[in-house]
């Protein structure tokens, strides 16, 4: 190591100490409480570090990344004012200027008053779906009978395309940063991520509180194996798989059997479609968690009941719905609508 790159032990004496070491002072000389790496060089010389500091690390199985980046300003809608920035300094900036100048829109505008009614009206038509009795469950059968049992401190997670979109709509929270979910473009594979985070701060600061993360059965398989680090630090997490055999929709056993009749799956299976009935539940137990294989809303009740008891063990629930369930129609198509 050049002599730029030495520095002094922490017993005071003269001499070298690896690159990891000099990280994790960093590290700690910025109040850094947790670290999350993938396992790898030299992810795993910089965390021994790290703990030997008093950081603590959770080794994770899949990567993230983030961006700050001013290209993205207006691709989806064009904005009447733009913000680039750290989003605290940002936010910081933002409410300080509010303590000066406190400012409200004004409660009896004409927006107020067209969004209360979109609200009645999207309240109406939830209803309505999650009130049919018919099996296989429809995502908002399913969103009802979650949302009646949800613990009001507790995080929810939410990752999937309607999974996270329903979920948006019929999942409440009652507290400030009370949810994660993956953000207007929808990136998968963050959600366990999400989770896991979201638990450790839950499990030394609130003991108790629950961490609720809502999967769907496509987004799950982007970072599925993250179960195991759950596993692995006893998070309390429960998860909820909303399985519909499929990205978007799927099918049932019986039409994926007519299918494969017709040549091997690589030829002829849609893309958009996955195994039907995937027991994802024992992934779970398979690291010593609890698995729930539900089909009814009785099965759910019970299994989220008896999952949101026990604080021994993560949990996570297979919630199968019908394959071809879809959400209400939808007014706004900028998100598909092409920029080109």
């Amino acid at each position: 190591m050049s002599e730029s790159n030495s520095a002094e032990r922490s017993d005071g004496t003269d001499g070298q100490v690896s690159g990891a070491t000099v990280v994790a002072q960093a590290l700690k000389t910025q109040n850094v409480e947790y670290m999350f790496g993938i396992v790898g060089i030299p992810v795993t010389e910089i965390a021994v570090a790290a703990q030997q500091l008093g950081i603590r690390y959770v080794g994770m199985r899949n990567e993230q990344a983030v961006d700050i980046c001013a290209e993205e300003l207006g691709n989806n809608v064009r904005p009447a004012v733009t913000l680039l920035g750290d989003i605290n300094a940002v936010t910081k900036q933002l409410l300080e200027q509010f303590d000066k100048t406190p400012w409200q829109y004004p409660l009896e505008s004409k927006w107020w008053k067209t969004l209360r009614e979109k609200m009645k009206s999207n309240e109406a038509a939830s209803k309505e779906l999650a009130s049919q009795k018919s099996l296989p469950m429809n995502y908002y059968t399913v969103f009802y009978h979650v949302q009646e049992q949800l613990p009001k401190d507790c995080i929810v997670v939410s990752e999937g395309a309607n999974t996270m979109d329903i979920g948006r709509t019929v999942l409440q929270n009652y507290l400030p940063r009370h949810r994660l979910d993956a953000g207007t473009f929808g990136t998968m594979g963050v959600g366990l991520g999400f989770a896991i985070a979201a638990a450790l701060v839950a499990k030394d600061r609130n003991p108790g509180q629950r961490v609720i993360c809502v999967e769907g059965d496509s987004a799950f398989g982007f970072s599925g194996m993250e179960v195991e680090t759950i596993c692995r630090y006893n998070l309390p997490i429960v998860l909820l798989v909303v399985n519909n055999n499929g990205i978007y929709q799927g099918f049932d056993t019986a039409t994926w059997k007519d299918i494969l009749k017709f040549g091997d799956a690589t030829a002829v299976a849609p893309p958009m479609c996955l195994l039907p009935n995937s027991h994802y539940e024992q992934v779970i137990t398979a690291f010593g968690g609890k698995g729930y294989f539900v089909q009814t809303p009785k099965e759910l009740q019970e299994s989220l009941r008896q999952s949101l008891a026990d604080t021994t063990k993560p949990s996570l629930i297979n919630i199968m719905i019908e394959p071809q369930a879809m959400r209400k129609a939808q007014d706004f198509h900028w998100l598909t609508r092409s920029n080109m």
